[in-house]
């Protein structure tokens, strides 16, 4: 199974990260929506020429343009020798009016459209057919020579959804190209609500590509460390409404409603006491890194060949995230389709 990490760097940073990383063993890099702009790190890691999977993971969709995203990852495909991945991902409506100050609409109607409208786009740049999409919220039928980039040399980027609900998970098989499952989830959510939502995607070529958060060390004081900073990322997911049936399933439903009142107020400590540790092991992956690759294979081995790994709130050593990618590698991975 290849290592896919965050590429957490600032800009101007990215390029002297992604080279360490690489060189650690990594396969693939990927950026979100956070202090920085979702692109900017891909573009400066892609242009130093590090030689290495990228993938924004995700891209927040409903703000942005289809016509911005297409051009963005066609550019990135081309920087990047054919190895960029388009993730797109929803949020929750308070963000996407109050951060972004764009509309809100159903989101899995919303994102068939994007994901629709994007490869319309890079499908009409590629094989020279006419563009002609016309959706409820998008409308592109406008292409003037003068605005189209032409071929890729590398084809078409693939293009990803994000997902935790059913409806969601069910677009992605439906319209994407792959599946980025939600990184909030246990192996029985993914296993009893994700796979079966799923189904059997359009594309004989879709890819899951599961998420893990992992609190990683090899001492008892890096293992209580990573725990903390995995523990606060626990907390902010749990507290979103739109995430409480991961919690449901494993009978945790009734902590939801209490981490959101506390979440309201900014009272973090509170937040992180109420994740236990059954919580802890069953919401993230933890232990060395043998033991953390043991159990990402035992969750994902027989569905993916890669995963996404998230080291929130601590700096995992770059030692360990290569003992981490070796161990993975020698554990292998499964068809992917779902």
């Amino acid at each position: 199974m290849l290592l896919d990490v965050q590429l957490d760097a600032r800009p101007d940073r990215a390029a002297e990260r992604a080279r360490e990383l690489v060189e650690a063993g990594v396969s693939g890099l990927f950026t979100f929506e956070g202090p920085h702009d979702v692109f900017l790190p891909l573009a400066a890691a892609a242009a130093s020429g590090v030689g290495t999977d990228l993938m924004t993971n995700v891209a927040i969709a409903m703000p942005r343009s289809p016509m911005h995203l297409a051009h963005t990852a066609w550019d990135l495909q081309l920087m990047s020798g054919g190895r960029f991945r388009l993730g797109l991902g929803s949020q929750i409506k308070p963000h996407v009016e109050n951060r972004y100050g764009a509309t809100w609409s159903p989101p899995a109607a919303r994102m068939r459209e994007i994901v629709l409208a994007v490869k319309a786009i890079l499908t009409s740049w590629q094989d020279g057919t006419r563009l002609d999409f016309r959706g409820e919220h998008t409308r592109h039928t406008l292409m003037p020579p003068t605005f189209v980039p032409g071929p890729n040399p590398f084809g078409p980027p693939p293009v990803l959804l994000g997902a935790l609900g059913p409806l969601m998970t069910r677009t992605a098989g439906e319209v994407a190209d792959g599946l980025l499952v939600m990184p909030f989830h246990s192996h029985r959510h993914f296993r009893e609500r994700t796979l079966p939502a799923l189904g059997t995607p359009a594309s004989p070529t879709f890819r899951v590509h599961p998420q893990a958060i992992v609190a990683m060390g090899r001492t008892p004081e890096e293992q209580h460390a990573a725990a903390l900073g995995v523990r606060g990322l626990l907390a902010f997911y749990g507290s979103t409404p739109a995430y409480r049936p991961v919690l449901e399933v494993e009978g945790w439903a009734d902590v939801q409603p209490e981490l959101n009142r506390l979440s309201k107020v900014g009272d973090v400590a509170s937040m992180m006491e109420l994740v236990t540790d059954d919580m802890l092991h069953t919401l993230a992956v933890v232990g060395t890194p043998e033991e953390c690759a043991a159990e990402i294979l035992r969750r994902f081995g027989d569905v993916a060949d890669r995963v996404c790994a998230y080291f929130p709130g601590y700096d995992a050593p770059l030692d360990q995230v290569s003992a981490l990618a070796r161990a993975l590698g020698r554990g292998g991975g499964g068809a992917a389709a779902g």
